[in-house]
């Protein structure tokens, strides 16, 4: 029994041969036995016949180009034609078909898909053994017309109807009685693995990949598989053994395989344990975007953890890529594409931004071919979060905000946050598909009807020119961002030290020992790289009490207070406050851009 007890049949037994004489021993022998998965019960083994596919026999007259094969070897062929991803997943699949024994087909159970053949039980005849339908056989067409008629009527049960045998053998056979209806299953696996027969090669459901030799034939469809580790074993095997065999090759070119998911603590989820987290309970307090950030950002080729603590770090990811999509929105709000300025004339930092997108248009595209999107995720939020939000973002305010509409420098800005909303929100789109189509139709709503403004999904990545890269720019901009970071340092000491407020009350004293460190900043406003009102960029190793970081060696910052007044518009404190009488309030530069904007306003 399940606990190890003897029941009431063992001891009747028992009786039973001792009343015979019969009983030479008895005993009670404790081993390991097979059990159930689902109910946690014994199995009971029975010997039965079964239906085999054999790997290692010729396979012959199929009028494939599988004639004279075996199945195993086209197995193995088809398997190093595919594309894994990982690749580790070639291996694993390798091993299991190399190894792999003749497949049982056959199950003894109530309820699934029947073998729908007959087998010859006359011992007399010359096809004792045989089975219909069957190659050889001339009415098999029709026999099969009729399994066909029925199953569509009445479904797989129709196989198991009482009167079942009779009406699909008269007129087949000569004598019914000598032939059996197979009450066999099909595998599970076998049912799942020919599902490529019904959609790869269904002309009507699926038009563009119709034909399973679609390489053969010339076409550019490609077909991958993507399911768990797991289906190794399954279906993915049960896929390719089918196909082979039928067909000659694999039904796809692609296998992608993917972890599962398990909880905070790495444990697998069940409902037993109360440590599932599903999908739509995320969905309902985070939205849609917050699960599918989640799942790019992770390593999908192994098993993934979720949690609480987890998703709220996804959310954190989340906001600063949403963030910066609404300040580009915001900023694109006074884009006028007739004013861009070419790429050419365009300030340094601007050039520099081009660059960067040029660089993440070949990472971007390269990582999305090779299904890598922790890489997307990784790539897009660095470039966002460090190199927009934290450096040009912060830069260009200034620009945007105070700098006249006819300036170069804000023209130049404006064309260049465009091309990055472009470039971002498509390249975000995969992952990020709801925000992402938020962001387009907010960007464009104002330009067409609601009717016009598309879809971001139906949008290619954007072409970036070649041209825009510039690795002679990008070495110069590492090392002013070097520099930059102890002028933000000491920035920082100062405003904790309640010495300044904002960096803009700032003109601190760069000093750079290193001569290559000093030509970088060559074309460039040291002030407006560091947000300060005026900065000082001097040769020479730092003085004692400079303030130094130990990463940046050479390079030290002596604060110092800007000289002048604060410009009511712009907070910079500057000398020219004034200058112009009509503008008593404002820099030059800002009494400038508000006549601008009045002559505009005016018409």
């Amino acid at each position: 029994t399940e606990k190890g007890d003897k029941g009431k049949a063992n001891n009747k037994v028992i009786e039973a041969l001792v009343a015979a004489n019969a009983l030479i021993a008895r005993g009670r022998l404790k081993h390991q036995y097979p059990h159930s998965w689902r109910s946690k019960k014994p199995v009971i083994f029975r010997n039965t016949p079964q239906w085999f596919v054999y790997m290692d026999r010729d396979i012959a007259n199929t009028g494939t180009a599988a004639d004279g094969n075996t199945l195993r070897e086209l197995a193995m062929t088809a398997i190093e034609e595919t594309e894994f991803v990982p690749a580790v997943g070639q291996n694993r699949l390798r091993g299991m078909v190399e190894a792999k024994p003749d497949w049982v087909l056959s199950r003894q159970r109530n309820w699934g898909v029947p073998i729908t053949v007959f087998r010859n039980t006359d011992p007399d005849s010359d096809s004792f053994d045989d089975i219909i339908p069957s190659a050889e056989y001339s009415k098999s067409a029709e026999l099969i017309d009729r399994i066909t008629a029925a199953m569509r009527a009445g479904g797989a049960d129709a196989w198991f109807a009482e009167d079942a045998k009779a009406e699909f053998l008269d007129g087949i056979v000569d004598n019914p009685d000598d032939w059996e209806q197979v009450t066999d299953i099909l595998d599970v696996w076998f049912d799942s693995g020919s599902t490529h027969v019904f959609t790869l090669e269904d002309p009507q459901a699926f038009p563009g990949l119709a034909g399973i030799n679609r390489k053969v034939d010339g076409g550019a469809d490609t077909v991958m598989y993507l399911e768990g580790s797991d289906q190794h074993r399954g279906w993915f095997q049960s896929s390719l053994l089918e196909s082979c065999a039928t067909r000659g090759r694999a039904p796809y070119d692609i296998v992608l395989t993917h972890g599962f998911v398990l909880d905070a603590k790495g444990m697998k989820m069940s409902k037993s344990l109360g440590n599932t987290v599903a999908p739509q309970d995320v969905i309902k307090q985070y939205g849609a975007d917050i699960l599918r950030l989640w799942v790019a950002s992770s390593d999908y080729s192994d098993d993934l953890r979720i949690g609480n603590e987890i998703l709220k770090t996804t959310v954190d990811s989340y906001r600063k890529l949403r963030n910066s999509l609404r300040w580009m929105l915001g900023a694109l709000t006074h884009h006028d594409p007739a004013h861009d300025v070419d790429a050419s004339e365009m300030p340094l930092l601007e050039r520099f931004m081009l660059h960067r997108l040029a660089e993440l248009d070949g990472e971007i595209r390269a990582a999305y071919a090779a299904y890598e999107y922790r890489r997307v995720v990784s790539a897009l939020s660095n470039f966002m979060n460090s190199d927009l939000s934290a450096v040009y973002f912060d830069v260009r305010k200034d620009a945007l905000y105070c700098e006249p509409v006819s300036s170069v420098k804000r023209r130049a800005a404006l064309g260049v946050i465009a091309k990055i909303f472009d470039c971002v929100t498509v390249w975000l789109a995969p992952v990020l598909s709801f925000t992402a189509e938020e962001a387009w139709r907010e960007r464009f709503a104002a330009d067409a009807e609601a009717s016009d403004v598309g879809s971001v999904h139906l949008e290619v990545f954007p072409e970036v020119p070649a041209m825009w890269l510039d690795e002679g720019l990008a070495a110069r901009f590492e090392k002013v961002m070097r520099v930059r970071r102890v002028v933000t340092g000491a920035l920082e000491v100062e405003r904790r030290e309640k010495r300044i407020g904002s960096s803009l009350e700032a003109a601190p004293e760069i000093y750079v020992a290193d001569e290559g460190l000093r030509a970088s900043f060559d074309g460039l406003d040291v002030a407006e790289i560091m947000i300060t009102s005026d900065a000082d960029l001097r040769a020479g190793s730092p003085p004692d009490g400079a303030f130094t970081i130990s990463e940046v060696d050479g390079v030290g910052v002596v604060p110092a207070l800007a000289q002048g007044k604060k410009c009511a518009r712009s907070w910079r404190i500057v000398s020219d406050v004034g200058a112009d009488p009509e503008f008593p309030d404002l820099s030059e530069r800002d009494a400038r851009a508000v006549r601008e904007f009045d002559k505009m306003a005016a018409g």
